[in-house]
């Protein structure tokens, strides 16, 4: 997501000065008796990110057709049994590999992968108990999800979608309300449970939905602009998989959003 994994200072530009767009005094270069080469394996590209990010849902996608397949058919007239102990590791193993990632972006060769696996074991189970309620809808999220994909894409690319600073502050911030709101509601919920419209198909319920779903969009866009300057910066080609893992797990939060979206509308 530009998310928070994709940021200037894990990318190597913390020096940028978003507002002015100019350098702030830069860091002396060590003495050496020879040539100075910034980064040795060859420079981040487009295309490089691109086949990074396609390997890693292709990992996603078998990782989670495996689990989905794993999965016993429910008794008629029963919710499908789903594996915690698998969806609950999967999970924690996702995290894990995001933050070392986060703090260390020369492990995401390694780290990407292992996310992408263990993510997929989370979303085969999640998009198996959806299936199960409601016909078809998974084919349908991820369908959107790719339309939303493609959508931002070209109105980044024609510069309808600007990525500027203020563009990203908005974003950012937007976020990180977001997640407050979902820690305050977690903490309230131990108590007097969940706000309701966080899960209904009431109208708040849908709209609710759809501004987040609104917001991981808006991500992609923040995704897109991090890989062009880090292309543009020359950054070394290991962090085509930072970068990777970054627009994937935008990606799957958008299509878990829309997923809920959907569902939603199916109540109605």
């Amino acid at each position: 997501m530009a998310n928070p994994i994709l940021n200037n200072k894990a990318l190597g530009l913390g020096n940028l000065d978003q507002q002015n767009n100019t350098w702030a005094p830069p860091t002396p270069q060590p003495v050496t008796d020879g040539p100075v080469s910034r980064w040795d394996g060859g420079l981040m590209t487009v295309k490089g990110t691109a086949s990074a990010t396609i390997m890693l849902l292709a990992l996603i996608l078998a990782s989670a057709t495996f689990t989905w397949m794993s999965i016993d058919e429910p008794i008629p007239g029963q919710a499908v049994q789903l594996p915690m102990g698998w969806v609950l590791g999967g999970f924690v193993v996702a995290l894990v590999a995001v933050l070392i990632a986060s703090f260390k972006p020369h492990t995401a060769k390694i780290a990407a992968p292992i996310y992408a696996l263990a993510e997929g074991i989370v979303l085969g189970a999640i998009s198996r108990a959806y299936s199960e309620m409601y016909d078809g809808i998974v084919t349908q999220a991820i369908g959107a999800t790719m339309g939303v994909f493609i959508v931002m894409l070209l109105l980044y690319r024609s510069g309808v979608v600007k990525v500027t600073n203020k563009f990203r502050r908005i974003v950012m911030g937007a976020t990180l309300g977001l997640l407050g709101f979902y820690l305050i509601s977690f903490v309230i919920g131990i108590f007097a449970g969940y706000p309701s419209f966080i899960n209904d198909a009431s109208p708040l319920g849908i709209g609710f939905s759809v501004l987040v779903a609104g917001l991981a969009a808006f991500h992609l866009a923040l995704d897109f602009d991090t890989i062009e300057q880090g292309v543009a910066n020359k950054l070394p080609a290991h962090m085509e998989w930072f970068c990777a893992l970054g627009l994937t797990v935008t990606l799957v939060w958008l299509y878990l959003e829309i997923l809920r979206l959907l569902s939603k509308l199916r109540e109605n």
